[in-house]
């Protein structure tokens, strides 16, 4: 059932920013034209648990993002929060250091055995630079063979100047390179996941020049027998720093690293996003004799030294671990799945569901996907939800929550299944369909 739903604040305050703010927000997967351009509500009020206010004073149920993925425990965790509180009252910053960082070392590196030595940043893509600064400083070879996304810096754009496509196979399309310095041509080289053969092609190519490989451990696909191991084994036998990129599957699987469930175990790996439910916050874990190579380079900031990232993440980790988080996550991303599937199935709408169970996702399996993608969120919202076709599981949702996401879902999915079917896709949109990637706004 449609809730009334005014969205106007939103709008104007996106207008306003489009003027002052190069492509409108500071992060691409937030712009309201990857959602429902000209009808998305943009700007929150306020954010607790699974729930969402916008400016206009409406109130969402986040079945999407819930922070890009931050958001781990839900918005405003109290726990999290109050352990922040405390940290803003005893000064957040000092000329000394804060202690915290030693127990939150002290902690990942008792999470992962494997690992000896911590470095910190406030976020993920500053943590995937420094360690490939990390790497590069320990073997000495500037080439970086990769698959996955990995960020917004030099080092994965550079994989764009040999090829403007080289980078569309690996979540985000038609990242434009502009800016990177055209002498790192041919220093960042793509291979696709489960695609060990192309690793090795990589690798034959350039004898002795690669030093760094860096992949996902998942992403929505489950690794191949003997995928993860032949990356490990080929990292080993060509004296390459194996980095694992976990700001994305980190705590969603396990208490740690979504590499200790699949056996893999790399020389360095990062952490971002929920570590710290969504206070600015990421980790470079690593074996002692690879991370002692930052010390051979520059490698400072002072925010990296502040302490509310450490103590929210502190706070997040022992939660995760005294409330079986993760079992819960897993838990409702099944659940969804399974709504989903069985509202397709009773709609007559092809769809292919797939994903990590606490990082689900599906898609429409139709030749105009991306409108009928942009009508599920458009008639999600008039029914009081912030939905897409990903949904990053949180432990704020409940019972209750999911329940009325399913009536919304058994609503919708016909509605969009009599579209797909008769043509009249674009008479349902009330403005133009979502960007699928990277675009330059007018």
């Amino acid at each position: 059932m449609n809730q009334r739903i005014e969205i106007k604040s939103g709008l104007q305050l996106y207008a306003r920013a489009k003027k002052l703010i190069p492509g409108g927000t500071q992060l691409l997967s937030k712009r309201p034209e990857m959602f429902l351009p000209e009808h998305w509500p943009s700007y929150y009020s306020k954010a607790l648990g699974a729930e969402v206010w916008d400016i206009d004073g409406n109130k969402f149920l986040d079945m999407s993002y819930n922070g890009i993925g931050a958001c781990i425990l839900g918005h405003a965790d109290p726990d999290v929060n109050a352990a922040v509180h405390t940290a803003v009252d005893s000064g957040s910053v000092s000329t000394l250091n804060c202690p915290e960082e030693v127990e939150l070392a002290e902690l990942l590196c008792q999470v992962h055995p494997w690992a000896g030595m911590v470095r910190y940043a406030r976020s993920g893509g500053e943590a995937m630079a420094i360690a490939v600064r990390i790497s590069r400083a320990h073997t000495g070879r500037d080439k970086v063979a990769f698959c996955g996304y990995h960020g917004w810096h030099d080092w994965y754009l550079a994989a764009n100047l040999t090829s403007n496509s080289a980078l569309d196979g690996h979540l985000l399309y038609g990242l434009n390179p502009a800016g990177v310095p055209r002498n790192l041509e041919g220093t960042t080289l793509p291979f696709h996941y489960n695609d060990l053969e192309g690793l090795k092609r990589i690798v034959e190519s350039n004898p002795s020049e690669i030093g760094t490989i860096v992949m996902e451990p998942i992403r929505s696909t489950e690794p191949e027998s003997g995928f993860l191991s032949g990356v490990r084994e080929i990292a080993h036998e060509i004296g390459a720093v194996l980095i694992i990129d976990e700001i994305t599957a980190g705590f969603r699987l396990t208490d740690g690293g979504a590499h200790l469930v699949y056996g893999i175990t790399p020389d360095l790996a990062i952490f971002a996003k929920a570590i710290s439910n969504g206070y600015p916050m990421a980790a470079v874990i690593g074996r002692p004799e690879v991370m002692e190579s930052a010390q051979d380079s520059f490698i400072s900031s002072t925010s990296w030294s502040e302490r509310i990232g450490p103590v929210a993440a502190l706070a997040t980790l022992n939660k995760l671990k005294r409330e079986n988080v993760v079992q819960r996550l897993i838990h409702i991303g099944n659940q969804v799945k399974v709504a989903w599937t069985e509202a397709a199935d009773n709609a007559e709408l092809p769809i292919t569901v797939s994903g990590i169970s606490s990082m689900p996702h599906f898609e429409f399996d139709h030749s105009d996907s991306r409108s009928l993608s942009t009508l599920f969120t458009q008639l999600m919202l008039d029914r009081g939800f912030l939905a897409t076709t990903s949904f990053y599981t949180t432990f704020a949702h409940n019972a209750s929550h999911l329940e009325h996401y399913s009536t919304a879902i058994n609503e919708v999915f016909p509605i969009i299944g009599e579209a797909a079917h008769s043509g009249n896709i674009q008479t349902l949109l009330k403005g133009p369909v979502a960007h699928s990637g990277f675009q330059r706004l007018a």
